[in-house]
């Protein structure tokens, strides 16, 4: 059995695309999935499953959900040493930036025309962000719903996307050692 991270995305979220955990647990369990747990309500798993490709995982999911929940969401699905890796390239540490404030935008495939242009122009006071290949980094002090470059992150990057913050990001890496 592999160790799976999957960030399902946009549940949960103003009364919107409600997927309580603990069905979605169940659900995934009457899948096959084994040793599946969830953290918090906006959809984080942590799952093992023979699967071998994220793709495989995400189409699962995705799947599950759309035939027993009435929705289709986007999935996102990590190895555990993918998922950690997000934690060993955050470019503001913690001991200096609080960790509720640092996002991690898992992105779906590594952007070729980021508009940096449009991100430094739009970069509030108290924010920073970095780019790696898959990941894109955003300190935003004043609170993620502020950032004016939170709200267009996609199209500033031209790639799909998932944000957690660096607590929950450490969150879920601890219960992959469990």
């Amino acid at each position: 059995m592999n160790l799976w991270i999957a960030l399902i995305r946009g549940i949960n979220v103003g009364g919107h695309n409600i997927l309580p955990m603990k069905d979605l647990r169940a659900q995934l369990k009457r899948a096959g999935y084994q040793n599946v747990r969830t953290y918090i309500q906006s959809g984080n798993c942590v799952l093992e499953a023979e699967a071998t490709e994220a793709s495989d995982i995400e189409t699962g999911i995705a799947s599950i959900i759309e035939d027993e929940f009435g929705f289709r969401p986007n999935v996102m699905a990590f190895t555990a040493t993918e998922f950690a890796a997000a934690l060993a390239l955050n470019p503001f540490p913690t001991r200096k930036f609080d960790p509720k404030n640092t996002h991690v935008f898992f992105l779906a495939s590594s952007p070729t025309a980021p508009d940096f242009n449009t991100m430094n122009r739009d970069l509030q006071p108290g924010e920073a962000f970095e780019l790696t290949e898959h990941l894109f980094f955003l300190r935003a002090s004043n609170g993620l719903g502020r950032s004016k470059i939170a709200a267009r992150i996609e199209r500033l990057l031209g790639v799909s996307a998932t944000a957690r913050n660096l607590n929950t990001v450490q969150k879920i890496c601890e219960m992959t050692d469990s």
